[in-house]
C-alpha cells in the first residue's frame, strides 16, 4: 500500500504529531513548517530527510504531500484547512477546527466537494482510556438515563494567555481554545446534540494584563431529552491543569476530579464508590493520529465522525454568541 506523505505545520504540539506519523509504518514525513527560525534550525537536525519551510502555504500546496497536520495558532486553522482541502489534502488539525459559523460552513462545503478527503480535529480527550471506557458504559446503560453532564476545564497556566500568542488572537475564546474538549466529551457521551445554550463570563483573573477577553466562561446547554450540560473554561485559575468531569444518570454517577475517577452506584449513605484505575489523559497528544491514518489507508467511512467535529464547533460558537449577546441562543448546526 502506498505510504502517506505528510507535512506538519507548527512545531509546538506539532512535534507530537510528527512523532505519531514517524511511528506509523504507512507514513513518510516530507515537510515541516514553523514561523520560528530557532525551531526551524532545530528541525533541520531533528528531521534531516524533511524539507524545512517558513511559509505554511508551501506545505499546504505541496504537490507531493497527501496529508497535512495543522498545529498553528487558533486563528490560522480556518485558512490553512481551507487551502489544504482545496489542494486535495487530508487534514488533521488542532482544535478549534475554526472559529465562526461562516468559517465552518465554508469548510464543510469544501470538504464535501473534495474527492473523499478525510478531516479530523485533535480532540484528544476521547483517546484517554478512562473516557473510552466511560462512553461504552453509558452506551450500554450502566448509568441509566443521563440527565446531567458537568465539565470543567481548569487551565492553570495563566501566563500562556497573558504573555503567549493567545493574547494576540483577536476575539480569543476560552471555550473554543480549551472548553471545546469538554464539549466534545459531552456530545460524545450523550449521543445527542444540545438545542440551546446560555453563557456568562468574566475577566477578573487577567484584569490589567495584555489579555483582553473573558478568562472564565460558564455555558449551560439544554438537550432534547431534557438533559443539561454545564461547561466551564477557567483559564486564570490557581490550580494545576486538569479536566473535571461529572456524569449523572438515573442508575449511577461518574466523577473525576482531584480524588481520581470513581463511580457511585448506590444512594446508600454507607456505600463507597467504585474506584477506577484508568488514565484520564491520552498517552500522547498525537494519540488520535494512528486511527486517522488507518481510516485513510483502509478507506473507512468517517463522515459521521467528521460531522461530530462540526457539531462540536457549532455548540462552541453558539456559546460565544450567547456570551456576547447575554441571551439564550438556539444552536444552528452546520
Amino acid at each position: 500500500m502506498k505510504r502517506l506523505r505528510v507535512g506538519v505545520i507548527g512545531l509546538g504540539v506539532g512535534e507530537e504529531h510528527i512523532a505519531a506519523y514517524q511511528a506509523h509504518p504507512a507514513c513518510e514525513l516530507v515537510a515541516v513548517c514553523d514561523l520560528s527560525p530557532e525551531r526551524r534550525a532545530a528541525a533541520r537536525t531533528k528531521y534531516p530527510s524533511a524539507a524545512i519551510m517558513d511559509d505554511a502555504k508551501e506545505v499546504l500546496k505541496h504537490p507531493e504531500i497527501d496529508l497535512v497536520s495543522i498545529a498553528s495558532y487558533d486563528d490560522a486553522h480556518y485558512e490553512q484547512t481551507m487551502i489544504a482541502l482545496q489542494s486535495g489534502k487530508h487534514v488533521f488539525v488542532e482544535k478549534p477546527l475554526c472559529r465562526s459559523f461562516e468559517e465552518l460552513r465554508s469548510i464543510k462545503r469544501c470538504w464535501m466537494d473534495g474527492e473523499r478527503l478525510y478531516l479530523a480535529s485533535n480532540l484528544v480527550l476521547r483517546a484517554a482510556p478512562l473516557y473510552r471506557w466511560l462512553r461504552a458504559e453509558i452506551a450500554k446503560g450502566a448509568l441509566g438515563q443521563v440527565y446531567a453532564f458537568d465539565g470543567e476545564y481548569l487551565y492553570g497556566r495563566i501566563e500562556k494567555i497573558t504573555e503567549g500568542w493567545r493574547k494576540d488572537v483577536a476575539g480569543y475564546s476560552v471555550i473554543q481554545g480549551g472548553g471545546v474538549h469538554l464539549v466534545d466529551l459531552m456530545l460524545w457521551f450523550l449521543a445527542e446534540r444540545p438545542v440551546s445554550v446560555t453563557a456568562v463570563g468574566n475577566q477578573i483573573c487577567t484584569a490589567g494584563t495584555a489579555f483582553r477577553y473573558h478568562d472564565y466562561v460558564a455555558a449551560t446547554y439544554l438537550f432534547p431529552s431534557g438533559a443539561i450540560g454545564r461547561i466551564t473554561a477557567n483559564f486564570g485559575c490557581v490550580h494545576r491543569h486538569q479536566h473535571i468531569v461529572r456524569v449523572f444518570g438515573t442508575k449511577g454517577t461518574f466523577l473525576h476530579d482531584d480524588m481520581g475517577p470513581r463511580m457511585h452506584v448506590s444512594r446508600d449513605r454507607t456505600s463507597s464508590p467504585v474506584v477506577l484505575d484508568l488514565a484520564a489523559v491520552s498517552a500522547t497528544k498525537g494519540a488520535l493520529i494512528p486511527g486517522f491514518v488507518d481510516a485513510i489507508q483502509g478507506g473507512r467511512d468517517t463522515r459521521a465522525e467528521t460531522q461530530h467535529e462540526f457539531d462540536v464547533i457549532s455548540a462552541c460558537v453558539a456559546s460565544d454568541q450567547a456570551l456576547a449577546t447575554g441571551t439564550a441562543v438556539e444552536i444552528m448546526y452546520v
